[in-house]
């Protein structure tokens, strides 16, 4: 009898509290802080390039080898106006086989790369998900927006 009183003040407490879910398609619940959604590459607004110079540092340490990567002579540094030699020529991340590790981030001795929040990139197509140069930039952009992410020798 107890347990079955138990049982109803419970079913009555949660019967009055607000719904958690979302209606998906027009109503999104906030992305937490700590999310890590598909890989990105961060701008360098002060020089006005990718702060990657494609080291393959990450094509080296991925896992499930989802990255290609190549570099170029950076014709700023030529000029004296950046610090970078070398430069991010093409870079490619299949999002298909990406599993979000994180371990990109962790060994990019430029801070060159964040798991931005990015997470609704669906199609129908197999090869749909291959992310190039432009498109990780536009990410790292939005991302740099929204959080105001700087690199960790900005904020040191």
């Amino acid at each position: 009898m107890l347990a079955s009183l138990k049982g109803l003040l419970l079913t009555m407490r949660t019967t009055f509290r607000r719904p958690v879910t979302a209606q998906y398609p027009k109503e999104h619940l906030p992305i937490q802080p700590r999310y890590m959604g598909f890989p990105a590459l961060t701008w360098d607004d002060k020089v006005g390039e990718p702060y990657c110079t494609a080291c393959m540092v990450c094509v080296r340490n991925c896992p499930t080898q989802c990255m290609k990567a190549t570099m170029k002579d950076n014709p700023l540094y030529k000029e004296g106006k950046s610090p970078r030699r070398k430069i991010v020529d093409t870079f490619e991340i299949n999002l298909n086989r990406c599993i979000l590790c994180g371990i990109c981030v962790e060994v990019c001795n430029f801070d060159a790369i964040v798991m931005s929040y990015e997470h609704e990139l669906s199609t129908y197509r197999r090869d749909g998900r291959r992310v190039h140069l432009q498109q990780l930039l536009e990410m790292g952009k939005r991302y740099q927006a929204l959080t105001g992410w700087r690199p960790e020798a900005e904020i040191k």
